[in-house]
């Protein structure tokens, strides 16, 4: 069984960021896809620049939701600091678009000969410790006030997906297979509607939150967490004031659902130590 330290090392080229937070917020903030870069001596992977802008790179604004939502909130984070085309930190290793060779039409040319070897590196450097630093704080924050943290994934989604214009403002994920683990999406998502009437939000939209491996199957399903993944549509989140506007959106979300005592249960074999992390 892999044990993380709990107390991640902080390096300038870390692939991960972590900012310390309240522990009493009850939250933990994540954000997988939150960077574009790509360390100097991979060559941008053979991209041009303008690729590196793209939503194949990263996800648009959810950086700045995320560090919003954490100043709203008092919330500590983890987030990303390395593109998804080296490594998508938000799948699983047996999955195969873990390493992506053709993103979105974009043929990832430092994609198209990763052996064994290299995928085992990039693991080693980029997925597996940015992995660690959530189950840390994870750790960490329950150590120090004796229960587990709700985690929220802040993700965003592109308006238009192969030419079919997406309506969703935003939407709450979550595995619909996962026992007991709809209680807290859906009342984040029932907050969310009833304080913003005038925003279209979707369950399971524009993606399913099913999907064996990702972050919150690792960090949340299996481990009987309070979890949701909040997508958010990008054109509404490119700019400062759209990303403070929602962040804001979902602190008060969280707000409400807290305060009205709404979590999912716990994994009995995760509090005896069993479940795997």
């Amino acid at each position: 069984m892999h044990h993380p330290a709990p107390h991640p090392p902080a390096r300038d080229d870390a692939p991960f960021i972590v900012k310390e937070g309240r522990p009493e917020s009850g939250l933990l903030v994540v954000c997988d896809h939150a960077s574009n870069i790509i360390p100097p001596e991979l060559e941008r992977l053979g991209l041009p620049e303008s690729e590196l802008q793209r939503h194949i790179a990263y996800d648009i604004g959810a950086a700045g939701v995320a560090l919003a939502l954490r100043e709203i909130t008092g919330a500590p984070l983890v987030m990303s600091n390395f593109s998804r085309l080296l490594i998508d930190p938000n799948r699983g290793l047996d999955d195969p678009t873990l390493i992506m060779r053709i993103a979105d039409g974009a043929v990832i040319p430092g994609n198209a000969d990763v052996d064994a070897a290299e995928r085992a590196r990039r693991i080693a450097r980029f997925w597996q410790p940015y992995d660690d630093a959530i189950a840390g704080a994870i750790e960490a924050l329950r150590r120090r006030t004796g229960r587990w943290p709700a985690l929220i994934s802040i993700h965003t989604f592109t308006p238009v997906w192969r030419g079919v214009p997406r309506p969703w403002h935003g939407g709450i994920l979550y595995d619909p297979q996962a026992p007991g683990m709809a209680d807290f999406p859906l009342a984040v998502l029932d907050a969310l509607r009833r304080q913003n009437p005038e925003l279209v939000l979707g369950a399971n939209e524009p993606y399913s939150g099913g999907l064996p491996g990702d972050t919150m199957d690792r960090h949340g399903v299996r481990k009987g967490i309070a979890h949701a993944l909040v997508e958010i549509r990008q054109d509404l989140v490119a700019e400062e004031a759209g990303q403070r506007a929602w962040a804001q959106r979902i602190a008060g979300a969280l707000a409400a659902v807290l305060d009205g005592g709404v979590a999912a249960g716990s994994n009995p074999r995760f509090a005896a130590g069993e479940a795997d992390t």
